[in-house]
């Protein structure tokens, strides 16, 4: 947790403003009740007004300042501690996004959302009360000490028995505390888990009746994560009875032996009650210690959470070269690539080795689970190979920076994934600076412009999240519209057209030829129609090639294609 503080360093003056503040605060505490004695013993018992008006102004007035040194030193700490959560955020933010889907996989994306949220505001808190609590209880406690034992030596005594006491019930129930802290957190990740797989899966819930089973499952995570608090919980609310009687207890022993003193050493009264006074800041300071000790080990618990995204290293080590612009272009080509995910048993991919170019479409086709989206997510560097290359334009990937390699890319994913925002950004999220021409030109490329042109807002129309108000092949189509507005090198199609009917499919194909014609062209399919007339074809079987060449050339050469073209257009296709 101590290695987060460093977040805290570009607010150092404002942590020192508080400091200060809070001293000031602190040593106004202490006067009063020494002050308040001074009435007592030398105003009231006296008769003397003029004492009593003459300290009660003094005290009036260190009142006053020392309630203003306290509001001013809150207000800094919730600012400080306010910035030092967004920097976290936004740290933690930046280290996720840098990650590989290797670790995106490794750490689980309910996970990372409860680190980036939940975790974080942990901090926050903390951070605020310690500069509130943990900077002013320790002043007070040893302030408290001292004027106490200034006050009578004799009755300090009493704080020999009582402060052990306290310091051994908060360590005892903060290491009791601490492991299960962390298994409340990790009871948030399940319960964020199983209410993220809910939302998202609500229409296969609904369709399959299965909402009494998950309405199950999230009561088992509720449950657990209730049960896991209730445990903490019971062990924590100790702690304040246990404290109250401790104090009350040295309160009562303080008074008990202070009248003692009173008959026999002639101990003024007015000396006793700034004692009392002392006694209770002097507790209270332990108490607050303990108010932090119920939220340091969660605390710690979301420190080693936080700090175990921010330690993480990438698999993928970005490159420190540029493509240079020379007479290669559009080249790509991959020398017996292997991948293995990690934890797998096989490889996904094994001996890959194909080549296209400028002009040229490659399409792959095979079985569900042959590696065809793998070889996608390697070309873009999603993950690393762990055998062969990829070459772009006679560069190795790997040596190149990451941000100039993804720009010579246009990726339609398997899944169409749009965001909440017009249908305008969508697509200039290929390409920020499109104009409404070159939108309006993808559009129809994409065969998407008819609905778009239908809508009242045109352009303008906005999205529900990931899309909702809008048909499966109607997302499919801005989703390709968005990578053809970037007018990249390489087109990546991963089933990009199985939600399109076999007319549009056509429409668009066509569509695409010319105006893909200075880019090569990746397209993984499911059906033969779409990829039947690519340059090279290659056919995936168990992560292998199990054929590579034309349409004509396959059905000639490879059995695995053989059967897909039969099972899809009969024995005709092949005759």
């Amino acid at each position: 947790m101590i290695r987060l503080m460093r977040y805290l360093k570009p607010y150092a003056l404002q942590v020192a403003g508080v400091l200060i503040l809070t001293l000031a605060g602190v040593f106004s505490e202490l006067l009063l009740p020494r002050l308040m004695g001074n009435i007592v013993d030398r105003g009231v018992a006296t008769g003397d007004l003029k004492y009593i008006y003459r300290t009660g102004g003094v005290m009036l007035a260190i009142a006053i300042l020392g309630t203003a040194a306290t509001v001013i030193s809150r207000y800094m700490s919730s600012k400080a501690a306010v910035a030092f959560g967004r920097d976290l955020r936004s740290d933690v933010f930046k280290t996720v996004e840098s990650f590989s889907l290797n670790e995106i996989d490794k750490m689980g994306t309910s996970s990372l959302i409860t680190r980036t949220t939940n975790d974080v505001s942990q901090m926050q808190n903390i951070t605020i009360m310690s500069m509130r609590m943990m900077i002013r209880a320790p002043f007070m406690m040893i302030g408290g000490i001292i004027m106490a034992t200034s006050t009578n030596l004799e009755l300090s005594k009493v704080l020999l028995i009582s402060a052990p006491v306290l310091v051994v019930v908060i360590w005892i129930i903060g290491a009791k505390g601490f492991p299960l802290f962390k298994e409340i957190q990790k009871k948030i990740d399940d319960l964020n888990r199983v209410l993220r797989e809910s939302l998202t899966g609500i229409r296969v819930i609904k369709a399959f009746n299965k909402t009494d089973y998950e309405k199950k499952r999230f009561n088992q995570a509720n449950r657990d994560l209730t049960d896991a608090a209730l445990k903490v919980g019971r062990i924590m609310a100790l702690m304040m009875p246990i404290l109250n009687v401790v104090l009350n207890f040295t309160l009562v022993g303080v008074i008990w032996y202070g009248s003692s003193l009173i008959e026999i050493r002639g101990l003024e009264v007015g000396e006793l009650m700034a004692f009392i006074q002392y006694v209770s800041q002097i507790m209270f300071s332990l108490i607050m210690v303990s108010m932090i000790f119920v939220m340091l080990p969660r605390a710690s618990a979301s420190a080693e959470r936080i700090n175990e995204v921010l330690d993480m290293e990438s698999d993928i080590i970005d490159g420190s070269e540029n493509i240079e612009d020379n007479s290669i272009r559009g080249e790509l080509r991959l020398d017996d690539v292997a991948f293995k995910y990690q934890d797998a048993s096989t490889p996904a991919v094994e001996d890959i080795t194909f080549a296209t170019k400028m002009g040229e479409t490659t399409a792959i086709i095979g079985g569900t689970g042959s590696g065809k989206t793998t070889i996608l997510n390697l070309l873009m560097r999603f993950y690393d190979p762990t055998g062969g290359r990829i070459l772009i334009n006679g560069a190795d990937i790997k040596t190149i920076h990451q941000e100039e390699l993804r720009s010579r890319f246009g990726l339609v994913s398997q899944k169409a994934v749009l965001f909440t925002g017009t249908i305008r950004e969508n697509i200039t999220f290929g390409k920020e600076d499109a104009t409404d021409e070159e939108i309006v030109e993808s559009l129809k490329i994409a065969q998407a412009w008819d609905f778009v042109s239908e809508k009242e807002e045109g352009l303008d129309y906005v999205l529900a999240q990931g899309g909702r108000n809008l048909s499966g092949g109607q997302k499919q189509r801005l989703a390709i519209a968005r990578a053809l507005v970037r007018k990249p090198e390489f087109y990546l199609f991963d089933d990009s057209f199985s939600a399109l009917d076999f007319s549009t499919d056509k429409r668009l194909r066509d569509a695409l030829k010319p105006y893909t014609a200075d880019s090569a062209v990746i397209v993984v399919a499911q059906r033969v129609s779409t990829i039947k007339d690519a340059e090279n074809i290659i056919v995936l079987d168990n992560g292998r090639i199990s054929g590579q060449g034309t349409h004509r050339e396959l059905i000639e050469s490879c059995q695995v294609y053989r059967e897909i073209v039969l099972s899809q257009l009969g024995e005709e296709a092949i005759k």
